[in-house]
């Protein structure tokens, strides 16, 4: 009368093998996890603007300091600041939002030689999934300034115009801040691959290019509601 297999005791019986934490079903449980921390974080946050670009930018250098000012300015306007929450481009835009009281976001990713969470942030979330974290910049943002970076930065702006372009988020105005960094880039799409016939000509109106911290702010700005 004993049954064979018992599902109370499957539950409690002791697991000598951790294989079944590397397993897809146990990661999808990891990705709704993440998913549900991120909406539960940022479900109140109010009007945000996103600032991306390089974590490799350092205190001195010039973009530093103008993505200082902007985090700053964009406090100023009771908008919450949201950055990858690194070092770089992303702590200068926090730090200028701190040094206000405003809003400063960093939504971290684990990464083999990451910094963590840098400590102008006073909303911290780390994520494991790229995915789950790109969701968050593009669900929580009225605006976006980007300033120069590498390929995260790249990708980040990319995949955000690729949403726009294709109609699956609403479009939101898009900065690139450094005309010379990033005009080389849009010539580019515009000779080559607009010439190609791969863009239209619309795509590349998707975003402004400006040389100015207050100009970036007030286009960014420019999707929220006053």
């Amino acid at each position: 009368m004993v049954p064979s297999d018992n599902t109370t005791a499957n539950l409690l019986r002791e697991e000598q093998s951790t294989d079944w934490l590397h397993m897809d079903p146990w990661r999808v449980l990891r990705i709704q996890a993440e998913f549900v921390d991120g909406f539960g974080a940022l479900a109140e946050l109010g009007p945000a603007i996103s600032v991306f670009g390089s974590a490799r930018s350092k205190e001195s250098d010039p973009d530093y300091l103008s993505a200082m000012r902007m985090g700053e300015a964009i406090a100023k306007r009771n908008v919450a600041v949201i950055t990858g929450g690194g070092p770089g481009i992303m702590e200068a835009a926090n730090r200028g939002a701190s040094s206000v009281g405003g809003k400063s976001v960093g939504l971290g990713i684990e990464l083999p030689r990451e910094q963590g969470i840098n400590q102008w942030v006073n909303l911290g979330i780390s994520f494991r999934y790229f995915f789950v974290r790109k969701t968050m910049f593009v669900k929580y943002s009225s605006g976006v300034i980007v300033c120069p970076g590498g390929f995260g930065t790249l990708d980040e702006l990319f995949e955000l115009l690729t949403l726009v372009q294709t109609h699956k988020v609403k479009s939101i105005p898009v900065v690139l801040f450094d005309t010379a960094y990033w005009r080389g880039l849009f010539d580019w799409l515009g000779a080559t691959v607009q010439g190609r016939g791969f863009i239209s000509s619309l795509d590349p109106e998707l975003v402004a290019f400006t040389d100015d911290p207050d100009e970036a702010v007030r286009v960014a700005v420019s999707g929220i509601a006053q």
